[in-house]
């Protein structure tokens, strides 16, 4: 079976869909603007007050030359002179007001619009998050809608003050002389074509820019989470000159779509040339013969002029849409995006209790390579089951199984008896807990990182499950306490600390199935037995599977299950599986012939204790030592 998901957006140049500009449009309206229709309705009202006292600055011009300038009128030169402060008064309100409508729907709708992305993102199959490296969502959340959020201002203000300015000086221009308007528009035809050709330009540059953008982000989130690599190898030159290929790349792209955004607005200035080139010829005759008077030639004269004006933030608008278009596409395509594992519509009931484990010939491919070819196992309810066998037999892909990270393309695993498909996915996944030699911490407070944005626990309770797993050991060392932050990662705690803090989590969680990947093959032998206590209160009681590529310490294992290739290929206790010969013991003798007496002695306590027949509890090491 692939797990690679049915749709994905791109990870390279032209590999978008070129969707045209009225489905962006509708899609952003209906999903994002519609909630914010208020706002955005006076907005564009006071956009047309403030475009419209364009039209009537410019109609003020006439009576301003020829009733004050010409005639010398003194009553004229008071209403006029206080009109025109009025239109600019009032102009200057608009302008306020509709900038604050418009930065309130800008800001809430990029907020909105990065929420929705992180919360689809999260929903999403690990099979999509293997294919899309973090930095190129980070791009996405971050680049792409902060490309979008200018749109917003771009169009409204287009749509509410410059057409509606436009509009009212055309009209202007029209009662002053219909002749004159038809020559200083003479040249909006001849940039049709050119105009169109640069809109395409931009958008595929502007998508480029953003490919190359996300394999930025990407570069980036490689070498800082991989620094301490990059300075053991002395990659520092390496890194940095990759990274300065790819923005040189991107400082192509971005001129490149910034040349073809400016060539729209630059025909609009064209186009006003000729259009002025015209009247001046046209209806400077017209007013040394008579026939039009100096102010109705500076009322038409100033309208076309303001006119140009609007008419070439239209233009630039064009630019701005097709460059937030290609990001539009990404964000569209990935919320589109749909993951393969779901909850089903009618999910059965969980299990109560301990519940058994069990894969029944289970097949798993990722693409072309077979993962599990047939596995089948059972993994008795309350015992310790370990996993064992070379790197790429499928281990780490059960606990995947299990979890529903991945799906099977054939077979069953069951928790008593149930499909874990038939479960609803938070019903499934709060079965379990797991603890890897990989702890995720987040940069927060110890507190946040255990509570993991619970409320519901008591400071007894918190206290009890800090003692079982050790980490009240470690507090008295940090500054804050329990408030201390844990740095990115969990960078200002050690492995060893980092460790019980995940342990700290799986007891908060209180789950009936305990899921260890290689929990302490990465500590010292002291955190290792300190880590090793904290897991053998967190096993009492529980089903326990444990990964472990070190036989030392799965030998007290309930049951150890031997895979190869994709297989089940033996089980049994560390004594049978000795007995019989096989892969185990190939294994175990090349690990202690390696190792020698003192690993095999040193037998690291991964597999927590188990109560024996009687009862008792008996430590690992004399269980060890008994056989």
């Amino acid at each position: 079976m692939s797990t690679k998901p049915s749709s994905k957006p791109d990870t390279g140049p032209n590999t978008a869909p070129d969707e045209s500009s009225g489905v962006l449009l509708r899609w952003i309206w209906s999903a994002y603007l519609r909630r914010h229709a208020l706002l955005v309705v006076i907005a564009m009202l006071l956009m047309a007050v403030e475009g419209g006292m364009l039209g009537a600055l410019s109609y003020m011009m006439q009576p301003m030359f020829d009733k004050v300038f010409v005639e010398g009128d003194q009553a004229a030169l008071w209403w006029v002179g206080f009109g025109i402060l009025g239109i600019f008064i009032v102009r200057a309100m608009a302008n306020v007001g509709q900038r604050v409508m418009l930065s309130v729907v800008e800001q809430r709708t990029a907020a909105g619009l990065r929420r929705d992305l992180l919360d689809h993102l999260m929903t999403l199959d690990g099979s999509f998050h293997q294919t899309h490296p973090p930095g190129f969502l980070v791009q996405r959340v971050q680049g792409d809608v902060d490309a979008v959020k200018a749109l917003w201002t771009a169009i409204i203000t287009g749509a509410g003050r410059d057409m509606i300015s436009l509009v009212i000086l055309l009209g202007v221009a029209i009662s002053v002389d219909p002749l004159w308007t038809l020559v200083a528009c003479v040249g909006i035809p001849m940039m049709l074509v050119p105009a169109s050709i640069a809109q395409r330009f931009v958008r595929r540059r502007a998508r480029e820019a953003r490919d190359l953008g996300a394999g930025l982000a990407t570069r980036l989130d490689e070498v800082f989470h991989g620094i301490v690599p990059v300075k053991l190898n002395r990659l520092e030159r390496y890194q940095s000159g990759h990274y300065g290929q790819l923005t040189d790349k991107l400082v192509r792209a971005e001129v490149r779509a910034r040349m073809g955004s400016a060539a729209i607005p630059g025909l609009v200035d064209i186009m006003a040339g000729l259009g002025f080139l015209g009247v001046v010829i046209f209806g400077g005759r017209e007013i040394m013969a008579g026939e039009k008077t100096i102010g109705e030639f500076m009322s038409f004269f100033t309208a076309i002029g303001f006119a140009f004006e609007p008419l070439r933030r239209l233009g630039n608008i064009s630019g701005v849409w097709q460059t937030a278009a290609a990001a539009l596409e990404r964000l569209k395509g990935l919320l589109e995006t749909q993951p393969t594992i779901f909850s089903p519509a009618e999910p059965k009931q969980a299990p109560s209790g301990t519940p058994q484990v069990q894969l029944q010939d289970v097949k798993l491919s990722y693409g072309d390579t077979a993962v599990l070819r047939g596995a089948t196992l059972v993994a008795e309810a309350g015992q310790t089951t370990a996993l064992v066998g070379p790197s790429g037999a499928g281990k780490s892909t059960i606990f995947n199984l299990l979890t529903r990270l991945v799906d099977p393309a054939a077979g069953a695993v069951t928790l008593n008896g149930i499909d874990v498909r038939d479960l609803a996915l938070p019903d499934l996944r709060a079965l379990f807990s797991v603890v890897s030699q990989d702890a995720a911490l987040f940069d927060e407070t110890l507190r946040e990182n255990i509570l993991l944005g619970r409320t519901d626990v008591s400071d007894a309770q918190l206290k009890k499950v800090l003692d079982a797993a050790h980490v009240s050991d470690f507090l008295p060392q940090l500054s804050k306490g329990l408030d201390t932050p844990v740095g990115p990662r969990g960078s200002a705690l050690s492995g060893g600390q980092r460790q019980r803090v995940a342990i700290a989590r799986a007891l908060l969680r209180d789950t009936p199935i305990l899921l260890l990947d290689e929990a302490t093959s990465a500590l010292d032998a002291e955190s290792e037995k300190t880590v090793q206590e904290a897991l053998d209160r967190l096993a009492t009681g529980r089903t326990t599977l444990v990964i472990a590529h070190r036989l030392s310490t799965v030998r007290g294992a309930d049951k150890i299950i031997v895979m190869d290739k994709g297989r089940v290929v033996d089980e049994g206790t560390h004594d049978d599986l000795l007995a019989r010969g096989g892969i185990y013991t190939r294994l175990h003798d090349l690990q202690f012939r390696s190792d020698g007496p003192t690993a095999e002695a040193r037998a690291a306590r991964t597999v927590p204790n188990k109560p024996t027949a009687r009862g008792e509890k008996r430590g690992l090491w004399a269980r060890i030592f008994s056989r």
